[in-house]
């Protein structure tokens, strides 16, 4: 099988930005409180239900880390216990986690309450979370030791609130050093069999992120990511409605200018489970996949059974305001919708520079 083209250990760092050169430079995550976020999960919690809900602060941990401590806590299997997204270890995060407890009572959670984490509440839910069962995030960012123009950084970020900003997959999603687009080249190389679901699971989503973005990076390139070409799958509305737009009428453009609907680009997997591009949509997706030599890739996702399905190539952040701490401290606060990525709004504002760079001259 031949290797994927533009395969690196920082597949992220080369995307192309949408409204120009960053104004900025800085540092994001000089400690983990520079970078806040709290999920929203869109729903209620029943009040009752076999299932315990914690609510939790982490400072310093992954999500998979406090998974498995709340699994040695309740005494149940790590799979026991459920989650809606995953989250920075170098963060402060508000997030929740489900775990199988039948019953009124619960162990005592301040056994818990120890090494970066800390129980906010509980709740009981007659279901498990399960991944992607979220509605967003909130985010608060601090940008430190910033340099460049303020009036051009303000600029930007109107820019950013007005029109979007092409909704990348960020570098966590492919993990240390690109390792999870490493996995995914040994999975489809047919050694499936050595890895665990867990494994397999975080592979076959950097493989089809990978290839979102060279789709979405090619539309950014050619100024067609926050427009509709003929044949495009739209996703309309909360509940991302799909159709097929044969043409841009001047009713879907004014739709899409209210941003009550965003084109889409693929995440790759077995057809017949979304709709598929037709036309001018159809054939730029086909051209990046046969350029970046990504064919063999679609092919093992269809292999594996995986399910096709749709992504924005636009996000909108919601609430988006920012303060100036001093000339050199930028602080962010907004809101995205489930999948999103910070960092994707920060590299259009700000070329991040990293935190121990501060210390290079002491």
């Amino acid at each position: 099988m031949s290797e994927p083209g533009l395969l690196s250990e920082d597949p992220v760092s080369g995307l192309p930005v949408a409204h120009g050169g960053p104004p900025l430079s800085g540092v994001l995550k000089a400690q983990p409180e520079d970078f806040l976020v709290e999920e929203e999960l869109g729903f209620p919690l029943r009040g009752e239900g076999e299932h315990l809900v914690l609510r939790v602060r982490k400072r310093g941990l992954n999500t998979l880390d406090v998974a498995q401590r709340i699994a040695a806590w309740a005494g149940v299997r790590p799979l026991a216990v459920g989650f809606a997204g995953l989250k920075d270890r170098r963060a402060v995060t508000v997030q929740h986690f489900s775990v199988q407890i039948p019953g009124a009572g619960s162990p005592d959670v301040q056994s818990l309450a120890a090494d970066g984490l800390e129980v906010l509440d509980l709740a009981r839910h007659h279901r498990k979370l399960q991944r992607g069962g979220l509605q967003g995030n909130r985010f608060v960012l601090r940008l430190t030791d910033v340099v460049g123009g303020q009036v051009a950084a303000e600029r930007r970020l109107e820019d950013i609130r007005t029109q979007g900003l092409p909704n990348y997959f960020g570098m966590q999603r492919f993990g240390r050093h690109a390792s999870n687009l490493t996995g995914a080249q040994s999975l489809f190389s047919g050694r499936a069999s050595q890895f665990k679901p867990e494994q397999r699971r975080m592979y076959v989503s950097a493989a089809r992120s990978h290839i979102f973005n060279r789709v979405l990076a090619a539309r950014v390139h050619d100024g067609s990511w926050n427009g509709i070409l003929p044949g495009e799958v739209v996703l309309l509305g909360p509940d991302r409605r799909q159709l097929i737009a044969t043409a841009p009428s001047e009713v879907l453009l004014a739709r899409l200018a209210a941003g009550e609907l965003d084109p889409s680009g693929p995440l790759p997997g077995r057809a017949g489970h979304c709709l598929s591009p037709e036309k001018d949509a159809a054939r730029t997706e086909a051209d990046v996949i046969q350029r970046e030599q990504l064919r063999p890739w679609v092919d093992s996702l269809v292999r594996l059974e995986v399910d096709g399905d749709r992504r924005a190539l636009r996000m909108r952040p919601a609430g988006l305001a920012w303060e100036w701490e001093n000339d050199a401290t930028l602080v962010l606060r907004f809101g995205l919708a489930a999948g999103s990525y910070a960092t994707s709004l920060v590299r259009e504002l700000m070329v991040a520079q990293p935190p121990n760079l501060r210390d290079s001259s002491t």
